[in-house]
């Protein structure tokens, strides 16, 4: 009976290979993968016990471990037990081909998740030093590193499997200048986000104005950024547009500099006139958080004495400076009415001047009436 049952193990075979063989390779599998499974567990044990006194490369190590793919374990273990077995010559060569995908893939999943978790905290530590480098420049080098590993890793095991890589790259060159030329447009906006990015002309919570537009901005993304308007709604402009226009960041405004006119009749008295300058000077001064710059009687205008002054506001805030802007304007109403000094107001003045008899005659009959100078 024990002799059936071994005739039976050692003499079938399956695709040529005893059945004895194929339980002996499964079982190695098996035993394969849970030796390799242990190992790295304990091995990331171990890391995470180190990543509490040691700095943050432990902690990126075991983030890192922590992402091993158990199905490309599992497919090595797999390996291993093939090798046991008497495999044609044309399966032993792919079975080797197949050991270096396996390990191209895990190395390069091990890869993109430590140049995530890299970027990750070289930003998170930016942020915190105060150097916000915006949310654009890390999705952009996130990509860009992603991208750069991956096409690496398949050029890689293109080769290795005996595919001519040399005459694909080169395909790759060109199709990558076809799609440039027709995503330019794309692509601008692409250079324009990784631009804001770097120069860093604004960032998310300014207030900014571009021309006749003016908002907030909520988000500067890949192609776009969005701006709440102080109306409410949203604005999106494609960044290239933003780079190419002159930008106002009232956000980075320290100090606000207010250069005001207002224009005296003519009927006001000289001596009047001379002390504008320094009720303007008291009135400014008598403000919190200013610092009065100059006033003076610029000149002789068509309506009025023209007058312009000049403060600075030592805080950026645009409802203060309104606050303290309304605050001289009353004042130079009371103290301009105590000295008889009347603000210009815009009149036009029509001179009429009468017509000789014949001329008056000549003009009736031709209906032109009156000249009005």
């Amino acid at each position: 009976m024990n002799d059936r049952i071994i005739a039976l193990f050692t003499d079938t075979t399956v695709f040529g290979i005893s059945i004895l063989n194929v339980l002996l390779a499964l079982t190695t599998t098996l035993v394969t993968f849970l030796v390799a499974r242990a190992a790295i567990s304990f091995l990331l044990h171990r890391v995470r016990r180190w990543s509490m006194h040691d700095g943050a490369l432990s902690q990126v190590l075991a983030k890192v471990l922590a992402g091993t793919s158990n199905f490309l374990l599992f497919l090595a273990s797999l390996l291993v037990g093939l090798s046991l077995l008497d495999l044609p010559e044309r399966w032993l060569s792919r079975v080797s081909s197949l050991w270096f995908v396996v390990a191209a893939l895990q190395i390069g999943l091990w890869a993109n998740r430590a140049i995530s978790l890299g970027l990750s905290r070289y930003f998170a530590r930016h942020r915190a030093d105060g150097l916000n480098q915006g949310s654009a420049l890390a999705t952009l080098s996130a990509w860009g590193a992603r991208v750069l590993l991956w096409s690496v890793v398949l050029l890689a095991m293109l080769s290795n499997l005996g595919v001519n890589i040399t005459a694909f790259v080169a395909s790759l060159g060109v199709g990558g200048i076809a799609v440039a030329l027709a995503v330019q447009n794309i692509l601008g906006d692409l250079f324009a986000s990784l631009s804001i990015a770097v120069d860093k002309p604004f960032e998310v919570g300014d207030f900014i104005v571009i021309g006749p537009l003016a908002g907030t901005v909520e988000h500067v993304g890949l192609k776009t950024t969005r701006i709440r308007s102080l109306g409410g709604e949203q604005i999106v402009m494609a960044n290239a547009s933003m780079i190419s226009s002159t930008i106002q960041n009232y956000k980075r405004l320290q100090e606000r500099r207010i250069v005001f006119e207002f224009g005296l009749s003519y009927d006001t008295p000289t001596e009047a006139v001379k002390k504008a300058p320094g009720i303007v000077e008291e009135a400014i001064k008598a403000q919190d958080q200013v610092r009065f710059d100059r006033a003076h009687l610029r000149g002789f205008g068509k309506e009025a004495l023209e007058f312009e002054c000049v403060y600075i506001v030592k805080d950026p805030g645009y409802n203060l400076y309104m606050d303290i802007q309304q605050a001289i304007n009353f004042r130079l109403l009371e103290r301009f009415s105590r000295i008889g000094a009347t603000f210009a107001v815009p009149v036009r003045a029509i001179k009429v001047t009468a017509l000789p008899e014949a001329n008056v005659e000549s003009a009736g009959r031709e209906g032109r009436g009156f000249r009005g100078a």
